[in-house]
Order: structure tokens, then C-alpha cells, then sequence
């Protein structure tokens, strides 16, 4: 387990770039947290150190943005998910089995859908507003 603070947003972007170096396609990286916790920061972090082609935006009301790169970024927000028809519906699975991957908000709501080699990463608020505590638990060290 790994345990970063970040001082504000850019360092956040800073952390995710780093974080998503170690990574290969195919891994799942599971968010938890509350709103406006720097989810979304952290994968445009992600989506820079993976050549993504399109701007970084919460998937709120999209479930999935796209956003390309090697490998492939895929960006959930599971926060409306609520069974597990939703989940299938979201097309989830066939994104992990094309060897994605997978940025996941609000993994709350899925976790027992998340595979066994998931990459967990929990936000939580620091001493002021824009200070972020950010714990990665699996995964290579960054």
C-alpha cells in the first residue's frame, strides 16, 4: 500500500500520470471516494501518460468515456449503477476483456463485480480544500 498527499489539483494530475506508467492494459483501477475528491484529476493525469485523444470529463451522464491511447483509457462512473443488469448494460465487462484500461468512480457500488487483481485508489480530503490523501492499495510501486 501506498500513500500519497497532494497539495492540489495539479499534483494530483502529476500523481495519476505517474501512477498509470505502471500500468498494462487490462487492469482495473477502482476509485473510491466522495465527490469532488480529485477522481476525475487523477485519470486526466492518467489519460496524459497513456497519449490519450480526447479531453478528460467526469462520465456522469455517459457512464463510459472513451478516450483512446496505448493502452486503451476507459473512464466509468459506476455512481448510478444500481444492480447488476446496469452493469452489464454499462458494457463493463466487454471493455476489461478487450484488454482495456479501466478508470472506475464510485467503485462503491460495484465492488463485488470488480476483479480479484483490481488496483484500489481512495481519495480522502487533507488539511484544507485543496489538499488530497491518496491511497493505492495494489499495483507496482510508483
Amino acid at each position: 500500500m501506498q500513500i500519497f498527499v497532494t497539495k492540489d489539483e495539479n499534483e494530483t494530475v502529476s500523481l495519476g500520470e505517474r501512477f498509470a506508467k505502471t500500468l498494462k492494459g487490462g487492469t482495473v483501477v477502482a476509485f473510491f471516494g466522495g465527490l469532488g475528491m480529485g477522481k476525475t484529476a487523477f485519470t486526466r493525469g492518467m489519460a496524459k501518460a497513456v497519449g490519450a485523444v480526447r479531453d478528460v470529463s467526469s462520465p456522469t451522464f455517459a457512464i463510459v468515456n472513451d478516450y483512446g491511447g496505448e493502452p486503451h483509457l476507459y473512464h466509468f462512473d459506476m455512481y448510478r449503477v444500481e444492480s447488476w443488469e446496469d452493469l452489464y448494460s454499462s458494457g463493463f465487462f466487454d471493455y476489461y476483456e478487450n484488454g482495456g484500461l479501466l478508470a472506475v468512480e464510485w467503485s462503491e457500488n460495484i465492488e463485488n463485480a470488480l476483479p480479484e487483481n483490481t488496483v484500489r485508489v481512495v481519495f480522502e480530503r487533507g488539511k484544507n480544500d485543496t489538499e488530497r490523501i491518496i491511497t493505492i492499495d495494489g499495483g507496482e510501486e510508483i
